[in-house]
């Protein structure tokens, strides 16, 4: 993994990521708070996992964020060799939620509003390769069915002036990434990757969805 901070500056002085045109809609197929039980999980890759994890660890009713690795072809995914981009993983993170405090579609709109650009092939800003990826990796046919539907959804509503290149795939495995990468943003928050890429994102989401911040 490279972190690119003189590329990034760049960006962030034009934006790494292309904004919706507006809000983007609820879905329109989600799993009944009213009836979830237990607890669940979600697996979303969008770009590096410093990121998306610190997006999600801010949310109401997710109770465990986890960078790791997911969507390669090996038994097995450590940061050297899916960095190289020869296992096909894609740096990824485990939520682990509440559904009858928070939906499954809920924080898909969060991972499309501000978590990352999923118009963006095989890269997000600065970072570019298959690891950088925009995927959903869903857990059952429930979750492929909300996921599948809200992609169409947003595509229908012209939501992003691109395509929407959010692969969308069976889970596989979730592999943990190593320990120096888990809660990034937290321990490091004048990292300068952390105040170009990942610091806007939470203030965005702040922003943007101040009802389902944790308090």
């Amino acid at each position: 993994m490279i972190r690119q901070i003189a590329i990034c500056t760049l960006f962030a002085v034009f934006g790494c990521n292309a904004a919706p045109r507006g809000p983007l809609p609820d879905p329109a197929q989600d799993i009944d708070k009213a009836t979830a039980k237990g607890k669940q999980k979600a697996i979303f890759a969008g770009g590096c996992f410093w990121c998306t994890e610190a997006v999600f660890e801010a949310v109401a009713g997710v109770e465990k964020v986890v960078s790791g690795y997911s969507g390669g072809d090996l038994a097995s995914a450590q940061y050297e060799l899916v960095g190289s981009g020869r296992t096909n993983h894609a740096e990824a993170i485990e939520i682990t939620f509440d559904p009858t405090k928070i939906s499954y579609g809920q924080l898909l709109k969060i991972f499309f509003a501000v978590a990352h650009d999923p118009t963006q092939l095989n890269y997000q800003g600065p970072d570019h390769g298959r690891q950088y990826r925009s995927a959903v990796f869903y857990a059952d046919a429930e979750q492929q069915k909300i996921v599948t539907g809200y992609v169409a959804q947003l595509e229908q509503a012209k939501v992003f002036s691109g395509k929407i290149v959010t692969e969308i795939s069976p889970l596989k495995a979730f592999f943990p990434a190593e320990d120096y990468h888990q809660d990034f943003v937290k321990l490091h928050p004048t990292h300068p990757y952390v105040v170009v890429n990942s610091s806007p994102k939470v203030s965005k989401l702040k922003k943007e969805f101040p009802l389902l911040l944790k308090r």
